[in-house]
């Protein structure tokens, strides 16, 4: 009785009969015997007649509770009887439990194709451990299989390139924009592997991509009367970053302003007594420094931008940033990224109280003034480095370039009324950044609702009286050429308006 009821839990409407089950503290073990019908042969597909024998399979099962299930699955070999087919014997499969080369039952290979669809091999790994399901990396990536790829390209044909290995290898992924699922992965991204893709499949009547000039090759030889446009989102991309250089060169304004409406109580440190702070020697900062003199070594030498990338283990994006940056911007920078310790509301006070003592002052006794969280050793090593001439100066509290950015690239519904108010006192500081800010949301605009008969208008405004780089963006935007996809179809499946190259 209890088989019969395992096996209307186990395999409802398989054709198998339960004989045995085993059960212990963690495993069950289930004995089963098929009742198919004679199978067909793989081979000619003629139904069997004859048994050749039978053998005993050890499959895993969906576990049940705690415990894992193991079935073992008595199944029978047939004979061929057609003379003409390469198999004299083969063995059954029963349908919904077994399959050909596999350990494991037809249910639970759906549960780890799926885990491995969510997750990829490593991850997957992990949480099938923690589901107490037999299965490593590699068998997980086995079980995915690439889809079948259409004859003919989409309509809308989306291409990016991605990193197999970032900085060693890359391929190039194809999407199908209108329906939004992937068409076909490319081994590298070089342009003759996507002209070959596009010759042998045709019809694509939209190309959306990066601003990259790589596969602008590839589609005038095989689909010269393809449009091309820029997607969305590396056209959000080249934006940002044009507003985060306009707010790198400006951080003056914000400093300064700052620092005329700070109204404090202290009295201002008398210059003999502190020497004039230079910037600070820590870790960080000295790396840039050398890493900028290592690169433009490297650069005079004619070296390129990826055997100097593989020399220190760096990206590529980063080379080109040490290249293309000023060396006060990156080391403005880095200092940005420094964290505020707990000493730092109180630089002012112990400034000013250093020098009332006239350089003489007690570390423990200015500690049990400001009760700052910390040690004693804290204020020691700000007073020695006062004492030094090399402690840092008390910095204006102003946003980071890279947050500014944020607070303007985002939509304003998604802003605090604190990030709001912080935005408008830099539009206040700065009228650059202001202008920068009102281009950058125009754009944004303009691309998210998909107004492309607005982008020459922005253009011209853009190169009239925007910041520099701002207007390098609306300049190659200009001298790139312009093409909006007009309301439609190609619209409503997304695809925004884009430059020609």
């Amino acid at each position: 009785m209890a088989s019969k009821a395992v096996g209307a839990v186990l395999f409802p409407g398989i054709d198998v009969r339960v004989e045995h089950v085993s059960d212990s503290s963690d495993v069950l073990v289930v004995e089963a015997v098929s009742t198919a019908r004679p199978g067909r042969c793989p081979g000619c597909g003629k139904q069997a007649r004859r048994i050749h024998s039978t053998y005993q399979r050890a499959l895993n099962e969906r576990p049940l509770g705690p415990r894992r299930v193991i079935v073992r699955l008595r199944v029978r070999r047939y004979f061929c009887d057609r003379k003409s087919c390469s198999r004299k014997t083969f063995v059954e499969q029963v349908p919904g439990l077994s399959e050909r080369h596999r350990r494991s039952s037809t249910g639970l290979t759906g549960w780890l194709r799926s885990i491995a669809v969510e997750l990829g091999g490593r991850p997957a790994a992990r949480l099938c451990r923690r589901l107490r399901l037999v299965a490593g990396r590699t068998r997980l990536l086995r079980l995915l299989t690439a889809p079948a790829v259409p004859d003919r390209a989409p309509r809308v044909l989306g291409v990016d390139e991605f990193a197999f290995r970032k900085g060693c290898t890359y391929g190039t992924v194809l999407v199908d924009v209108e329906a939004g699922r992937v068409v076909d992965v490319l081994t590298d991204r070089t342009s003759e592997t996507f002209a070959a893709w596009l010759t042998k499949h045709p019809g694509a009547e939209i190309i959306c991509r990066d601003r990259a000039t790589a596969c602008t090759k590839a589609v005038r030889e095989a689909a010269p009367h393809a449009l091309e446009v820029a997607d969305r989102r590396h056209l959000l991309q080249n934006l940002s970053a044009a507003v985060e250089k306009t707010c790198h060169q400006h951080r003056d304004c914000l400093r300064k302003r700052t620092e005329e409406e700070t109204v404090t109580e202290v009295p201002e440190p008398i210059p003999m007594l502190l020497a004039p702070a230079e910037l600070p020697r820590t870790q960080i900062i000295e790396r840039t420094r050398h890493r900028y003199e290592d690169i433009h070594r490297l650069l005079e030498k004619r070296w390129t931008i990826s055997a100097i990338a593989r020399r220190p283990n760096l990206d590529r994006k980063t080379v080109r940033r040490f290249r293309d940056t000023d060396l006060d911007e990156l080391l403005a920078s880095a200092r940005e990224r420094r964290p505020h310790g707990v000493l730092e509301p109180f630089k002012a006070y112990l400034n000013a109280r250093f020098t009332e003592a006239q350089g003489q002052a007690s570390g423990t006794r200015l500690f049990l003034e400001i009760h700052a969280r910390g040690s004693r050793q804290v204020v020691r090593k700000h007073l020695a480095a006062l004492r030094a001439g090399t402690a840092e100066p008390v910095r204006a509290d102003i946003p980071s370039p890279r947050k500014i950015t944020s607070w303007i690239m985002r939509p304003r519904e998604t802003l605090t009324e604190c990030q709001e108010e912080r935005l408008l006192q830099v539009r206040l500081s700065c009228p650059d950044i202001t202008r920068a800010c009102d281009l950058a949301r125009a754009f944004a605009d303009l691309v998210r609702h998909q107004r492309g008969y607005l982008l020459l208008e922005w253009i011209r405004q853009a190169e009239q009286d925007a910041p520099k780089p701002m207007k390098g963006f609306a300049g190659f935007l200009g001298v790139a050429g312009v093409s909006c996809v007009s309301t439609g179809p190609a619209q409503r499946g997304g695809v925004p308006c884009g430059t020609r190259r």
